[in-house]
C-alpha cells in the first residue's frame, strides 16, 4: 500500500522560508518520479515542482529561483525548499507519485493528505 505523508507546513511572514517533506512508504522513490502540487482556495491544483527518478527537475515559472525540489533516496523522502515566500504562495501543498513523459511530469494516482502553508504580508 502506497502512503505519502507531507509535513513542514506552517505560518510564515513574507520573505521567510519553509521546507516541506514528503515521506513515502510502499514505493521506492529512487524508481519513481515525484511532484509537489499546491491548491489555493478557489483555485485549481497546480504543479509546483517535480523530479524524475533520474534527477531531472521541473519548476513552475511562478516559483522559479525560490523553490527547489530534492530527494533523499536513503530516507525515501522528497523535499520542497521554499525561500522568499510570498502571500500568493499560500495554499495546501500536496506531494504526488507520478511519472515523466518527454521531460514533462505526469500526475500519478497517489497523493498525500496535504500540508497548509500560510504566508502573511
Amino acid at each position: 500500500q502506497v502512503k505519502l505523508v507531507e509535513s513542514g507546513g506552517g505560518f510564515v511572514q513574507a520573505g521567510g522560508s519553509l521546507r516541506l517533506s514528503c515521506a513515502a512508504s510502499g514505493i521506492t522513490l529512487s524508481s519513481n518520479a515525484m511532484g509537489w502540487y499546491r491548491q489555493a482556495p478557489g483555485k485549481q491544483r497546480e504543479l509546483v515542482a517535480a523530479v524524475s527518478s533520474g534527477g531531472f527537475t521541473n519548476v513552475a515559472d511562478s516559483v522559479k529561483g525560490r523553490f527547489t525540489i530534492s530527494r533523499d533516496n536513503a530516507k525515501n523522502t522528497v523535499y520542497l525548499q521554499m525561500n522568499s515566500l510570498k502571500p500568493e504562495d499560500t495554499a495546501v501543498y500536496y506531494c504526488n507519485a507520478g511519472g515523466y513523459y518527454y521531460f514533462r511530469y505526469v500526475t500519478g494516482d497517489y497523493w498525500g493528505q496535504g500540508t497548509q502553508v500560510t504566508v502573511s504580508s
